[in-house]
């Protein structure tokens, strides 16, 4: 085999993956050695790392590779997950920010589901042939605890404590400016008008919402807040108090109103809203389930550096 130059760049032909681009340019690699250097991030598309050999190029596309470029798989540091409980009928797991829940695209990676079946496979179990079944989300910017099914029987069971509100559940969130102890009830539809969720005044449309907000700490610029959800619609926590005036730190969809009224967004790394506590009744055995999670590091060092503002 020729030995490859430590960097190169080229231009791909039209219509062809990454991994024959660079067949076809680096004549005498073979396939497992390209494919190993795109997956050890020696190789990019445009400037950007490209770790999947098996993207399809459309053609004009700058193809280089760097075999001084760091490993991303020795470099990365391991997400802020860990399984809080589990037993053979369901799993309970602490979930980062920035992972989905399920996913959304049929090819999306990275995934809670991803995350377990991972730590399964690290443990030495058979975790591609244990079934889990989605009964419970949390945003992909929120961080905190989540609840899979792992028996048809769990999952009935666990649909009709989320879809009847008997889980008790609450979020530690950071809202701009002096948040107030308040009970907010609307219903919430996909759509108000501009492309958004929100709250509409009409009395036979959306879901009905109600969130309970009380305040732990009062900060320079922000609100340190406990909310109760008393139901859980998707963005819940988020649209309620970004009508009150109070996006979540770190918000990116829900800020319209104060963005119109002038005020300033205060900078920060990821959404700051946490899933704290989950409670409910095993839906098998019948016990008594309460769950609590503290604060992740990436939570805590941007609320201490609220604190400094």
């Amino acid at each position: 085999m020729r030995p490859l130059p430590a960097r190169g760049e080229f231009v791909a032909l039209p219509r062809g993956t990454v991994a024959a681009a660079l067949r076809a340019h680096l004549r005498g690699q073979s396939w497992s050695d390209l494919r190993g250097l795109c997956s050890s991030g020696k190789i990019s598309v445009n400037g950007e790392r490209e770790l999947d050999p098996a993207r399809r190029l459309s053609g004009g596309e700058t193809v280089a590779w760097n075999l001084t470029a760091p490993d991303p798989r020795r470099t990365a540091t391991r997400p802020e997950f860990r399984i809080v409980y589990e037993d053979g009928h369901l799993i309970v797991i602490e979930k980062p920010a920035g992972v989905s829940s399920v996913p959304y695209e049929r090819k999306e990676r990275g995934t809670a589901l991803d995350l377990i079946r991972e730590a399964w496979q690290r443990q030495g179990r058979r975790g591609a042939t244990t079934p889990l079944y989605t009964v419970h989300r949390i945003d992909k910017d929120t961080s905190g605890l989540l609840c899979f099914a792992k028996t048809k029987l769990a999952e009935r069971g666990l649909h009709q404590v989320f879809k009847y509100h008997r889980a008790q559940r609450e979020y530690v969130a950071v809202a701009h400016g002096q948040v107030r102890p308040s009970r907010i009830e609307s219903r919430l539809i996909a759509d108000r008008g501009d492309g958004l969720r929100g709250s509409t005044r009409r009395p036979h449309q959306g879901q009905h919402a109600v969130t309970h907000v009380e305040v732990i700490e009062n900060l320079p610029a922000a609100t340190v807040c406990r909310v109760r959800l008393e139901t859980g619609r998707t963005h819940q926590i988020r649209i309620h108090l970004a009508e009150k005036g109070h996006p979540l730190v770190g918000e990116t969809v829900y800020l319209r109103d104060h963005t119109r009224a002038g005020r300033t967004l205060l900078p920060c790394q990821r959404l700051l809203l946490h899933a704290a506590t989950l409670g409910f009744d095993h839906p098998v055995t019948g016990e008594h389930l309460h769950f609590a999670s503290g604060l992740p590091p990436s939570f805590e060092a941007e609320l201490q550096r609220l604190r400094r503002r």
